[in-house]
């Protein structure tokens, strides 16, 4: 198995905790989103990746990209220590709460779309940090009224999910962003919770090897 990512991206990041959490072993390939005019766009990789996006995952005849398909495949694959547990009700909740995380929320604040405002559309800096925080703010206090209803030690009660695999990137990616994160005390514990667990500190992106 092989896993084409880059130590600060976030989607890669969850793919990471996922496959660490079900102990698989995986051969890592750094794909640097800022050298040589980056390294996604380089003919190789858009062979492996048409989207130009990290990560891929390659598991024998199987090549995927876009990290959420990534985990449901390794969960369909993999199904030891499951990140979906529970009745179909409990599964769409923690796949709905993944989805708050990657789909809206991750997509706003991601280095292209940080690049095309800063170079495209000469948005100053100030502009762009006033960008991000609306967008956590906004994420983090919608996922902080569920947490409410449904956080144990972790997202969903006190076995690790699909919700935590995706929750410790974007709060990871926010805090390089220095927001505030005091008026979300639930989320906040989860997280710190979450760090200290030694799949996730497997996955962290400072315990890469192409970490800068």
């Amino acid at each position: 198995m092989d896993l084409y990512g880059y130590w600060r991206s976030s989607a890669s990041y969850r793919v990471r905790i996922a496959l660490a959490v079900k102990q698989l072993e995986f051969n890592y390939h750094a794909v640097h989103l800022l050298k040589d005019g980056g390294q996604q766009h380089h003919a190789a990789y858009q062979q492996l990746n048409p989207a130009e996006l990290v990560p891929t995952l390659v598991d024998g005849e199987v090549t995927l990209n876009q990290s959420l398909a990534i985990i449901e495949y390794l969960e369909e694959c993999y199904p030891t220590r499951t990140l979906l547990p529970g009745d179909a009700g409990q599964r769409a909740k923690i796949r709905a709460f993944a989805l708050d995380l990657a789909a809206d929320l991750q997509p706003l604040v991601n280095l292209r779309v940080q690049q095309f405002l800063k170079q495209q559309l000469k948005v100053g800096d100030d502009a762009n940090s006033r960008w991000l925080e609306h967008w956590f703010k906004a994420s983090f206090t919608a996922l902080e009224k569920r947490l409410e209803q449904t956080a144990g030690d972790y997202c969903f009660g006190d076995q690790v999910t699909l919700a935590d695999v995706c929750l410790v990137p974007q709060v990871y990616s926010a805090e390089r962003f220095a927001p505030d994160l005091t008026p979300y005390p639930i989320l906040s514990a989860v997280y710190q919770r979450l760090q200290a667990l030694p799949e996730f500190r497997q996955a962290h992106p400072s315990a890469q090897p192409d970490a800068e």
